[in-house]
């Protein structure tokens, strides 16, 4: 079926380049070649275009392709088409169809055209989004924040309209599947996702993938925030991913002192209280240069909803692709929606971080905290049903990690600063325990073996 086009504000007429339309359906026309590269290369679709018998004759060739037997895609079959759908007449007629190929300055440059096509089609699209908006802003009742997010919504859809297309068959996904498992085999790469540099972890999940909700959960003083600011320092100091973290309980001071004391390898609190050693400072201000290249953005809004996240993450996505996105934490994330039901609002929540990660095609870390009904039992080892007002959490999540510390809970522990990582949800993966020590001096999490003696010896976690 046809688009019409844009409505034109009076007066003026809409971006458009009718020429640029006629030589793409020349050049098809002289060379049936140039429609697949049009298709792939370029993107370009029936409503592209912005004169209606344009539409009509684009959207015939590609029929004709899409036949189980193809078709040749000349002027002949594309009448023959276009009559046999009953659309000929309002096409232009077999004269108009044949007149295309003769108005074409070169067959070889259809891809060039196609551009000009669709750059125009882009701009079509943003008027009539804008114009929606303001319909919207004239007869909007309710708050105006979610407005805002539903603006930034339409408007990044409009820039990322290639980016999400129609059903695809299996066949075109087998394809695209196997060229990347044969990279992975033939790259020896184990960890296809956003690293979080310790090794057993990234052995276990093969990174953080793209398009996945992460959900870390623990009960407090196990160490949410400390092992989910090493993850977003590794990622974007080693591995220069661009990294958003959301902290609704630390403040940007008080991250920027994590990093520094992480990164130089001294005690956090000397570093608060001003305590460092005049030779130290050298080092300090090493950690501060390497920390300010770092591609790692931070946000501490204390009273932030899943509306306004998903807003700035997209103007950041815009700027700078994101590799990892953070969320500290989710219950203190405020909600957005008129229930008063604390289940339904973090469902919501979650369900909002997930939309994000697939919009976004990142990877989204959501922090969590568990419920009391890990310490009425014996052994308080964490499970699925433990997690807070749970609603959606774990049916949103792709990946579910908890920590878990024997010291926090037993005195005589003869595990002193060990936790355990413990994946008991991973949707496209194993599931499975990994064992980092938390390094008492510094704020860093760290990967660790132990030798046949039983003693624990650190291994790092790539971060130095």
């Amino acid at each position: 079926m046809a688009v019409s086009p844009a409505p034109e504000p009076q007066g003026t007429v809409p971006p458009q380049n009718l020429d640029a339309e006629a030589s793409v359906l020349g050049s098809i026309l002289l060379t049936d070649q140039a429609l697949e590269a049009i298709l792939i290369e370029v993107g370009l679709g029936a409503d592209d275009f912005y004169r209606p018998r344009h539409q009509l004759i684009f959207g015939s060739m590609v029929r004709l392709k899409e036949r189980s037997e193809p078709e040749a895609v000349d002027a002949l079959t594309v009448c023959d088409d276009l009559a046999k759908a009953g659309e000929l007449d309002d096409a232009g007629g077999e004269a108009y169809v044949h007149s295309l190929s003769n108005s074409v300055p070169s067959a070889g440059h259809a891809r060039n055209y196609a551009r000009i096509v669709k750059n125009h089609a882009i701009s079509r699209r943003l008027l009539v989004t804008t114009t929606e908006i303001q319909e919207r802003v004239y007869s909007f009742e309710g708050d105006p924040r979610a407005l805002v997010e539903e603006a930034e919504a339409a408007l990044f859809k409009v820039g990322h309209a290639d980016a999400t297309g129609d059903l695809r068959s299996i066949e075109d996904v087998l394809h695209t599947e196997l060229d990347k498992l044969e990279r992975i085999s033939r790259e020896g790469l184990e960890v296809t996702g956003t690293p979080c540099d310790f090794k057993e972890l990234d052995d276990l999940t093969g990174g953080f993938q793209k398009g996945n909700l992460i959900v870390l959960a623990a009960r407090p003083a196990m160490g949410k925030s400390a092992l989910v600011t090493n993850i977003a320092e590794n990622a974007s100091v080693n591995h220069g991913k661009s990294v958003a973290l959301f902290s609704l309980e630390m403040s940007e001071t008080e991250l920027a002192q994590r990093f520094i004391a992480s990164q130089s390898k001294l005690n956090g609190d000397d570093l608060r209280k001003g305590r460092v050693r005049a030779d130290r400072w050298p080092k300090v201000m090493k950690a501060t240069e390497k920390l300010a290249r770092a591609p790692l953005y931070v946000d501490d809004s204390s009273d932030i909803g899943i509306l306004e996240i998903r807003a700035k993450a997209r103007r950041l996505h815009a700027r700078n692709e994101l590799g990892l996105l953070i969320v500290d934490y989710l219950q203190l994330m405020r909600p957005d929606g008129s229930t008063e039901n604390r289940v339904e609002q973090i469902g919501q929540m979650s369900r909002g971080l997930k939309v994000l990660a697939r919009e976004l095609n990142i990877p989204v870390i959501a922090v969590s905290q568990l419920s009391r009904a890990v310490e009425s039992r014996t052994p308080k080892t964490p499970m699925l049903s433990d997690l807070r007002e749970s609603g959606n959490i774990e049916q949103d999540a792709d990946l579910v990690m908890f920590i878990y510390r024997d010291d926090y809970y037993n005195d005589e522990s003869d595990r002193p600063g060990e936790a355990d990582i413990i994946v008991a949800k991973h949707r496209n993966g194993p599931t499975g325990k990994v064992t980092l020590t938390f390094l008492p001096r510094y704020p860093k999490f760290s990967n660790f073996a132990r030798d046949p003696a039983g003693q624990v010896a650190v291994a790092g976690n790539g971060a130095g």
